[in-house]
């Protein structure tokens, strides 16, 4: 019987966990990452408090993360979008457009409460290796 492994993945251009958990895990091909807010990895604090700013930054923040892993948000195959007003959809999908500009990946979006440090928008991937 074989065990699939797994490795935790760091990333010195993304924030780094805001409690126990990983920012992204590698394993049976996939990288499984934890979701990105719109948080400076330099500074700890988000980057403004309009959306295009901070779906900008988790993007990029994402980006890194993949990187960091070995692969990239070519290879993403799903997302899940969180955002905390359903209302800014639209202005986010045409940032996202921007990452994801051919063959995007599947996609789930989920409008929420809240989100850590009072941020307006996380996005989480999982992306081949």
């Amino acid at each position: 019987m074989s065990t699939v492994e797994k490795k935790v993945i760091h990333s010195e251009k993304a924030p780094k966990a805001i409690g126990p958990y990983s920012v992204a895990i590698k394993s049976g091909g996939f990288v499984f990452c934890a979701g990105q807010t719109g948080i400076d990895p330099v500074t700890g604090d988000l980057v403004g408090s309009d959306l295009e700013a901070q779906t900008r930054q988790v993007l990029t923040n994402l980006k890194n993360v993949l990187e960091s892993a070995g692969t990239s948000l070519e290879k993403v195959v799903k997302t899940t979008v969180f955002l905390r007003d359903m209302a800014d959809f639209p202005k986010m999908n045409v940032i996202y457009a921007e990452y994801f500009s051919s063959n995007p990946p599947a996609r789930s979006t989920i409008a929420v409460a809240g989100l850590p440090k009072g941020g307006i928008v996380e996005i989480e991937a999982i992306a081949l290796k």
